[in-house]
């Protein structure tokens, strides 16, 4: 069992884990910045399609890979629980 103190400490712990990062992401491209704000409609269209192409397919592939690491994972357990009740025999 856990006492207050130690769940405190945990949901302390992840709150400071969750809220370090936010200075990071103000800091954006000043670049990328001034060239968004000067842009016209279109550009703003084509910059939010470049983003989710630059985003969507990693995020396909992280989900496809975890889909099969989950399926797979207990396959060479069993495969291995074969062999050693044969070897038993």
């Amino acid at each position: 069992m856990r006492t207050r103190l130690q769940v405190a400490a945990i949901v302390f712990a992840g709150l400071v884990v969750l809220l370090i990062p936010l200075p990071a992401f103000s800091q954006s491209c000043a670049l990328c910045y001034t060239q968004a704000a000067s842009a016209g409609a279109r550009m703003i269209h084509a910059l939010r399609g470049g983003i989710l192409v630059l985003v969507v397919p990693p995020s396909f592939l992280s989900v496809g890979i975890t889909i099969l690491a989950y399926r797979k994972r207990n396959k060479f357990k069993q495969t291995a629980d074969i062999g050693e009740s044969r070897e038993r025999w």
